[in-house]
């Protein structure tokens, strides 16, 4: 992966406020009303032309920009800021008939014509060459205007191609990698099942006709796939780059494209480097789990080693898409909004900000329905949203987050852990991810979530679950952490491939035996409903499930022995301890929620990192420093009752300007949030 360069954010002297705005889909006395609306609200930037493609570009020698212009300059008009797209989200009707090349060939082996989007292959000359030619015709038509302040590239990057093209482009990138058909046999072991190559045209894309036989998910030479999805994100990558250069002609604002959270597809962390800033779309599915949109905020800050991202979609009230869509309850598009900015979003940006007429996405909430009214609940908060932030003013813009722990996230680990045959496929990457994370959330630790490649020396825990391919020096990077006093815990199928997917000639963890002072002799398996007792020293029993390495302590010390099946007595966690005081934990087995939360919250007591609400249930505490070293430490409640809780901080609360001082009790309700600005800090 490139270096990053530093995030360049967009110059606002405040929270960004407002969204995504189709105005083309309306007519002009429409547009009349919304802006009064959106002077109500405080709405302070939309994001425009993210789908317009068809009406900048009605046929290939054809470049109509009068409603971008109109829309473009009423936004200035009304004094709002404007977020430019592309308009290369989706393809235009005219250039799937013109090139047929344009549209995907799915897992399948099925070409597609046009419809939806997410449609185009990034392969096709011809989308390359059409794309990068809207982008910088529009590039050098609003470069200098004063409304804009960024420029977004296409729209939420998501699946993979298998055409004949991409075909090709994953020889030519199999080439650039391996250079030689030798070193790229060696790689994918092709030796098994009469696979050795002899010519680098006879590689076929790994698809449900060539190496896979239930699913994406299911391939018979991993190493295949695994360098597919490689090379799928390098595609993408490319052809965004392709836009911004052409951006980059006539303009030097910022870009972006919108990231997903944890999206599996693609691999966020190859793609940061070439961000000027991260932005992402947040849809949570559960208003329970708030700690699975804080890790997604902490990885969309991570990306760019710590500095500030956008929330660049959200929706007020209601999703669309899923098969079943609740509403916002009162106060969650509040709560949610400022969970955002307190894990370091600088922009709270809405999809969409009136409610399409027709077509899949018309019940998709909005902060103007379908009537306008600004009487309803939605506006409401929308208003309200927007006063608050007006009165924060540039109170967070660019805070950073003091994270003095993280979590390690590696999309090939994911990838290779989830296609591996064996030994239990239910086990799964991302849940894994966020009950770790959920531990670090309920303890009340800030967290960064890093790549592999990161720089640790600034944490003094870090947690590596599912670390199943070890890359580079990870390993000397992570024993430094110990080696300093650091914790680092790890655990079950970790180390046990090499970065082509390849089983290391060892026994488990591998390369991380002996930092963790261990090695697994089996390995066993079981459905999700199957348990075994782990017994611990000293703490109460918990229970593992899915998967129970049977550990073999060598220079560690036995923390928690199974207690169960043949293997009873066996040990299933241990903990080894530096003679520099640092300590690495093993789990080798996937603990239950208070289990594992236990063990993390050991570690982080260790460090005195266990935060000053954590024994308070759903009280989320957060903070950002800005540059004058000014801190703002959030308190947001996510729990269903409430709960009372002592300041460690004082200061004033920048939403009602009230003064508090150490040791204050206040009173939070469901949704409520306090936003503390106090003095600089001392460090």
């Amino acid at each position: 992966m490139p270096e990053s360069a530093p995030a360049r954010l967009p110059r606002l002297d405040h929270v960004a406020y407002g969204g995504d705005y189709n105005p083309e889909q309306w007519d002009r006395e429409v547009w009349d009303a919304d802006y009064e609306a959106f002077e109500a609200a405080g709405i302070t930037l939309v994001t425009v032309g993210v789908f317009i493609w068809s009406l900048t570009q009605p046929d290939e020698d054809t470049f109509d920009f009068s409603e971008l212009d109109d829309i473009v300059q009423r936004a200035a008009d009304e004094g709002r800021k404007v977020c430019l797209g592309t308009g290369t989200g989706a393809l235009s009707p005219w250039m799937a008939r013109k090139y047929p090349d344009v549209t995907r060939t799915d897992h399948e082996g099925r070409r597609h014509g046009y419809g939806q989007r997410h449609n185009a292959c990034w392969s096709s000359p011809d989308y390359r060459r059409l794309a990068a030619q809207i982008a910088g015709r529009i590039a050098e038509r609003y470069a200098s205007h004063p409304a804009v302040v960024a420029w977004h590239i296409g729209n939420e990057y998501g699946g993979r191609c298998y055409c004949e093209r991409c075909a090709a482009e994953f020889r030519l990138w199999l080439q650039h990698r391996y250079e030689t058909l030798e070193a790229l046999n060696t790689a994918w072991n092709t030796t098994f099942w009469s696979h050795r190559f002899t010519g680098w045209d006879e590689i076929e894309p790994p698809s449900a006709l060539t190496e896979h036989w239930r699913g994406p998910g299911y391939t018979a030479f991993q190493g295949i796939t695994l360098d597919y999805h490689r090379f799928s994100t390098d595609n993408a990558i490319r052809q965004y780059n392709e836009e911004k250069a052409a951006i980059r002609a006539h303009s030097d604002l910022p870009a972006t494209t919108n990231f997903m959270g944890f999206y599996e597809p693609l691999d966020y962390h190859r793609w940061a480097a070439h961000l000027d800033f991260v932005s992402w779309d947040n849809y949570p599915r559960s208003v329970d789990e708030p700690w699975v949109t804080a890790l997604a905020h902490d990885l969309m800050r991570g990306l760019k080693d710590g500095a500030p991202f956008w929330l660049m979609e959200q929706t007020p009230s209601v999703t669309a898409s899923r098969d079943v869509n609740p509403v916002r309850r009162p106060g969650i598009m509040r709560l949610w909004s400022w969970q955002a900015v307190a894990h370091g979003s600088d922009s709270v940006l809405f999809f969409q900000m009136r409610q399409s007429r027709g077509a899949c996405e018309m019940m998709h909430g909005a902060v103007l329905d379908h009537s306008g009214r600004l009487d309803t609940r939605t506006f409401r908060e929308v208003a309200g949203l927007g006063a608050e932030l007006a009165r924060t003013g540039d109170a967070v813009i660019g805070a950073r987050t003091p994270a003095r722990c993280a979590i390690v996230v590696d999309w090939d680990s994911w990838w290779a852990v989830e296609m591996a045959d064996g030994p239990n496929r239910l086990l799964r990457y991302m849940p894994t991810v966020q009950a770790w994370g959920r531990a670090f959330w309920e303890a009340g630790a800030q967290v960064d979530i890093v790549p592999v490649t990161a720089d640790l020396t600034g944490y003094d825990v870090v947690a590596a679950p599912l670390l199943h391919m070890i890359k580079g020096d990870v390993v000397e990077r992570l024993t430094q952490v110990a080696e300093r006093g650091g914790t680092v815990i790890t655990g079950y199928l970790s180390g046990r491939v090499d970065e082509d997917d390849r089983r290391f000639l060892m026994d488990g963890p591998g390369p991380l035996a002996s930092l963790a002072g261990v090695r697994v002799a089996e390995t066993d398996a079981a459905e999700p409903e199957v348990g075994n007792r782990i017994r611990f020293e000293g703490a109460d029993d918990s229970v593992g499930r899915m998967l129970f390495e049977v550990l073999i302590a060598d220079g560690s010390e036995v923390v928690a022995r199974y207690g169960d099946d043949f293997y009873a007595g066996e040990p299933a966690v241990t903990r080894r301890e530096t003679e520099e005081g640092g300590h690495v934990w093993y789990l080798g087995t996937q603990l239950e929620q208070a289990g594992l939360s236990g063990i993390i919250r050991q570690a982080l007591a260790r460090h005195n990192l266990v935060g000053p609400y954590a024994d308070i249930a759903g009280l989320e505490h957060a903070v950002r420093v800005a540059p004058d070293g000014t801190r703002i430490e959030f308190l947001l409640h996510h729990g269903a009752e409430p709960v009372t809780a002592a300041l460690h901080a004082g200061g004033t609360d920048l939403l009602t300007d009230r003064v508090f001082t150490v040791g204050d009790a206040v009173t939070l309700q469901p949704t409520d949030v306090l936003v503390i600005r106090s003095a600089p800090a001392n460090d």
